[in-house]
């Protein structure tokens, strides 16, 4: 009997917690276990420096049709010994008040010298980098690289992730050949399987048939 009520438990647990996704979003791991992520707003690394409002889990959600479209590619990848690596996905709109709230305080520049060390804080709005909506709260859009699986380690492109600066525009003249080389790479590949690229972000894409262009998401990711 106790056995029973154990496994009946654990059942409802699970049932439970797939219905904490809204219709037509996905865990990205149920469809392909071997794309790598690092959830930056689930840790301290990034650049509030401090876990976002509405990340619980590292967990990567999207739209089915965004993950099929990343299945594709990191196919193609793992052909070439490489692999895509997620920063972030979908985003819920708490998380677009997080950033909003703190865009407002300009004492809080704890993470300046790692992310925007030559953009004032008050200028975040105006130059496009905090906004109050965001296209990863559709869930079609999604922050990535592109890593060596024999290193481990990503390909340069010339600027981190999340740097609010021009050196992360992805035609920045000031890049070594390498660096322009693997930014055009990864806007190559990301284009020819259904994305369209953002200029001022080389790691930023949006499924081009988003499933909902016009919705804003705000579930948790657990």
């Amino acid at each position: 009997m106790k056995k029973t009520i154990i496994l009946l438990f654990i059942l409802f647990s699970t049932f439970s917690y797939s219905q904490k996704l809204e219709n037509g979003f996905v865990y990205l791991s149920d469809i392909d276990k071997s794309i790598q992520l690092e959830l930056r707003y689930l840790s301290h690394h990034n650049f509030i420096g401090k876990p976002i409002n509405g990340y619980y889990k590292s967990k990567i959600i999207v739209t089915k049709e965004t993950a099929q479209a990343l299945k594709n590619i990191q196919q193609i990848l793992l052909k070439k010994e490489l692999s895509l690596k997620i920063f972030d996905a979908y985003r819920p709109q708490q998380a677009v008040d997080h950033f909003v709230v703190w865009a407002k305080d300009l004492k809080d520049t704890l993470m300046k010298n790692e992310f925007y060390p030559d953009t004032p804080k008050n200028e975040l709005f105006k130059k496009g980098y905090i906004a109050t909506k965001s296209g990863h709260t559709r869930g079609s859009t999604v922050d990535l690289t592109i890593i060596n699986l024999k290193t481990g380690k990503e390909l340069n492109m010339g600027s981190p992730y999340d740097f609010f600066g021009e050196k992360s525009h992805t035609f920045y003249k000031n890049l070594k050949k390498e660096e322009k080389e693997n930014r055009l790479f990864l806007r190559q590949i990301m284009i020819e399987n259904g994305f369209k690229p953002y200029n001022y972000e080389w790691w930023h894409f949006t499924l081009k048939e988003e499933p909902f262009p016009k919705k804003y998401f705000n579930f948790p990711i657990k």
